[in-house]
């Protein structure tokens, strides 16, 4: 249905176009909607860090395009759900936090959200509720008489975070199974105190969408919507937007600016064009041209998707100069101030630092393990010489002309070692 779909409004002829859309529940009558005049529509993030990380956004990405089109966005926090855990894609409970670290995930998260959206009082601007204000205050019993009697087991047993969990012999515990009931009372919340018709997600939350938009019809008797984008994985199957170093995170405390550049230029050939059409806002022509080019040339779009992607969330100026690091350090062979920097001890460097427990600490494998097998397969290079065995010493005897110790993984990822 979604393929033969032709959109008559802006937002979602631009979802469709640029690779949004995956499901949606009356898609036609949604589109209508959104052609009518404005509509006010939600994407829930629970606070389980302080930061979010590179899967989310495409969601993000999501509610910016419904701004840009003159759209409400509501980032949805699930100061709530956030003590509970969603179990979808999960194969055991997520630690439960407390409060006060919830509320300072909260205020990560919304640093996270202000280079994408505009938030305000104004009739397209962003708000950022918070679902513990109606969740907390819920009276158990009063909520499953209320809610509970829309929901049957038999089709909560279908649901795929469900059916994995007991498919695979892990505990699901009656705390967890509770999530979907509350996610479907945050649309209908939602929908009472901003008029919200629109809940948008990843494929993995279909589920939960759609017993929302149920609620909704069956407490209220309003018709709502929902919308959900595909699974992102790249050409080579991995899931999208992990590391051998870790998360890609959104926030500059977490990852830097130049760390993030260099994820997207490290792209896969054949995702270059997708990645383009859902992560930038480059016109849909320049994208073509861009994915179209072969051999070597690939790699100046991708130098274009990372300076795109990188100018959305830290701007021009962080785009340039993680650009100019790149450039001087991997075309140039220079070293750039501007390249990520791991300050060690001189009383450490004096006696010396295993080379795999320091290109751990440096960001550059996730395990020690990990940064031996690297340098087994010759990708680990100090001052640009390969280092094939990881437990090598390194010390001051290591630093160069500068200073400092140029530690390199593969070939697009540098790090300079400075004692303190």
């Amino acid at each position: 249905m979604t393929a033969d779909f032709q959109p008559k409004s802006e937002l979602l002829r631009i979802l469709k176009d640029r690779g949004f859309l995956h499901q949606a529940t009356n898609l036609e009558t949604l589109d209508a909607k959104c052609a009518a005049g404005p509509i006010t529509g939600y994407i829930g993030f629970d606070a389980t860090a302080d930061s979010l990380h590179v899967g989310s956004l495409l969601q993000i990405m999501m509610l910016r395009w419904m701004q840009k089109c003159g759209h409400k966005p509501i980032t949805l926090m699930g100061g709530g759900t956030t003590k509970v855990g969603d179990p979808s894609g999960k194969d055991t409970q997520r630690a439960l936090l407390a409060d006060v670290q919830i509320d300072a995930n909260i205020a990560g998260i919304r640093r996270a959200f202000e280079p994408f959206l505009r938030f305000g009082e104004g009739a397209s601007d962003a708000i950022q509720p918070n679902n513990a204000l109606w969740l907390d205050a819920l009276g158990y019993v009063a909520f499953l008489r209320d809610y509970g009697v829309h929901f049957t087991l038999n089709r909560m047993l279908t649901f795929d975070s469900v059916k994995l969990r007991l498919e695979r012999e892990q505990p699901l515990t009656f705390l967890e199974f509770n999530y979907m009931l509350m996610q479907a009372l945050d649309f209908l919340e939602l929908h009472r105190r901003y008029g919200c018709v629109l809940q948008l997600g990843g494929s993995d939350q279909w589920g939960n969408i759609v017993n929302g938009v149920e609620l909704v019809r069956r407490v209220d008797a309003h018709e709502v919507f929902g919308f959900t984008s595909p699974l992102i994985t790249t050409a080579s199957g991995a899931k999208m937007g992990k590391t051998a170093a870790g998360a890609v995170w959104l926030n500059a405390d977490r990852l830097s600016p130049y760390d993030y550049w260099q994820f997207w230029r490290n792209t896969e050939d054949g995702d270059v064009g997708r990645f383009l059409r859902l992560f930038t806002e480059l016109p849909l022509d320049e994208i073509a041209r861009l994915e179209a080019l072969g051999g070597a040339e690939i790699n100046e779009a991708k130098k274009v998707l990372a300076g795109e992607a990188t100018t959305l969330l830290h701007g021009p100026e962080a785009a340039q100069t993680a650009a100019g690091a790149a450039k001087a350090a991997f075309e140039e062979g220079k070293v750039s101030g501007d390249l990520p920097t791991l300050e060690v001890a001189r009383a450490v460097l004096e006696t010396g630092i295993v080379l795999a427990t320091l290109a751990h600490d440096a960001g550059l494998a996730s395990s020690r393990g990990e940064a031996r097998r690297l340098a087994q397969g010759g990708g680990l290079r100090v001052n640009d010489v390969p280092e094939t065995d990881a437990n090598q010493l390194i010390t001051l005897a290591d630093l160069d002309a500068e200073g400092v110790i140029k530690l390199a993984a593969g070939k697009k990822k540098i790090v300079l070692v400075r004692p303190v």
